[in-house]
């Protein structure tokens, strides 16, 4: 595809306010026309980046080929036309929001999986996550010569890799994840072998599955089920995967440390559908809406979800709380991340193009509005108003994580933190701003007892990375620092 041929994603207002995913990775080894498969997993992550996609496939025959697209896996990797272009046994893809480089100006280069050309094969790479120390080392590879091809930071990975004194793939890709920081999983394949590593730290997910004589690798488990594959099991934090004709090796290259995966993985990114660590995504948002009622209770006559991310908990709030539940907001399902191109008028009617209130269930009910975040604040405003539009005596908010202060280095586009609510005003504050009736967080605790660490959050070795909460980065945003970011102890 020619640049000249793409156009920008568009985004809807409404995502605008939310927290944005970060990326999808899924790769299939020992599967006749692996990229069929990789187009259904991919279709599965759709919720982890709407921008664009792309598949890589190896057939002995054809070499490597690959497909590059702007949008939903929906509308390109269905087209025969396209998928016959893809054939082989082995084949990785990924599905993108740009969390680095040109955010929200993707070109048809930055989108992923990455191809290097080895003097002993190629090897393409899918990467899901951040590299924190990506600006420098992408600065020390260009002076001695590196040609990058793209602003984002996964493409470093392959520079390094063109660089490494190894005689293998897997011992380049080893050598290349060794120089860098931040969190990262990642899928990539050479002609024979699948392979799947995620950082030390563990902090994006990645999962391991069969599909008949073929392996599986994936972001979540909801993308296994799709492909009727047989969950296996999670790759463990710091643990590299190799999948070839030899079977199946696991190494752990990398020093060992205290696992810390991303705590909202559970209460925002991953389907509820998925299995993560172990749990249900969705009785985990469930208890997430128990402990909230717990923690606080208040007089109502309706629970509604603020679609859909809020559904679960708000069903365990309604449980606990023995107020009904009801669908106070309808979602419009066919609006989807992308829209005519919209004059002022329509933009300014933001939400409304998105969420629609049912009035009849509504009119003069005391609502309790169950969120999974509160970011900029902007999108909770225009909820409770359109609420109020619609004849409720009060509203209330209850938000299924604690406040958004900090921003998330690790693969997820946070606003600069001047820019988040909590990060600027207290909680009361916010209720002021948001002019609700009340305003109530779960707390750390009540969180972490509903990802089932029953003892709450342990403040010197918590078990999730929560920085986004608390402040407290696990890994060091070295390119951050460097450019006079301030840490929460600081």
């Amino acid at each position: 595809m020619r640049l000249s041929d793409t156009k920008p994603f568009l985004a809807h207002p409404f995502d605008y306010n939310k927290l944005k995913e970060e990326c999808g990775i899924f790769g299939v080894n020992g599967v006749s026309d692996a990229a069929n498969f990789v187009a259904l997993g991919l279709h599965a992550l759709q919720h982890r980046g709407q921008e664009a996609g792309g598949i890589v496939a190896f057939e002995e025959n054809h070499g490597f080929n690959s497909a590059r697209r702007f949008g939903y896996v929906r509308d390109n990797f269905t087209k025969e036309s396209l998928m016959s272009t893809l054939p082989g046994h082995n084949a990785i893809g990924h599905v993108r929001y740009s969390t680095a480089g040109n955010k929200g100006h993707t070109a048809i280069r930055d989108v992923q999986p990455f191809f290097g050309e080895f003097a002993m094969g190629g090897c393409a790479i899918a990467h899901n996550g951040n590299l924190t120390n990506a600006e420098s080392l992408r600065k020390e590879l260009i002076e001695r010569g590196s040609i990058f091809q793209s602003s984002s930071d996964s493409e470093c990975i392959i520079h390094l890799m063109a660089r490494s004194i190894h005689k293998d793939h897997i011992n380049r890709l080893k050598d290349a994840l060794s120089r860098v920081e931040g969190a990262f999983s990642v899928v990539a394949m050479t002609r024979t072998k699948l392979i799947g590593i995620r950082d030390p730290r563990g902090v994006r997910p990645l999962v391991l599955g069969k599909l008949g004589e073929g392996w599986v690798l994936a972001s979540e488990t909801c993308a296994l089920d799709i492909v009727g594959a047989e969950h296996v099991r999670e790759i463990e934090p710091g643990e590299m995967i190799v999948i070839g004709p030899e079977g199946i090796k696991s190494t752990f290259p990398f020093e060992r440390t205290a696992p810390r995966p991303c705590i909202f993985e559970k209460v925002y990114f991953s389907r509820p559908d998925s299995i993560l660590g172990g749990q249900s995504v969705y009785e985990t948002r469930r208890q997430i809406g128990i402990e909230l009622a717990k923690e606080s209770p208040v007089e109502a006559d309706l629970v509604c979800p603020v679609p859909d991310s809020g559904t679960p908990a708000a069903i365990g709030f309604s449980h606990e709380s023995g107020i009904p539940y009801g669908m106070g907001i309808i979602r419009n399902s066919y609006m989807g991340r992308t829209f005519i191109e919209p004059t002022e008028q329509i933009r300014n009617m933001g939400v409304r193009l998105k969420l629609n209130v049912n009035r009849a269930l509504i009119e003069g009910k005391r609502v309790i509005l169950v969120d999974d975040s509160v970011v900029r604040g902007t999108t909770s405003r225009k909820i409770k108003e359109m609420i109020l539009d619609a004849g409720a005596a009060e509203v209330h908010f209850r938000i299924a994580s604690p406040p958004t202060a900090w921003p998330c280095f690790y693969g997820v586009d946070t606003p600069q933190r001047e820019k988040l609510l909590a990060a600027t005003m207290s909680a009361d504050e916010m209720r002021q701003h948001l002019n609700v009736a009340s305003l109530k967080f779960i707390s750390m605790d009540g969180l972490y007892r509903a990802c089932g660490v029953e003892t709450g959050r342990n403040k010197d070795n918590p078990a999730y990375c929560d920085a986004c909460f608390s402040g407290e980065y696990p890994i060091a945003p070295s390119d951050q620092l460097a450019k006079g970011f301030k840490m929460a102890a600081e």
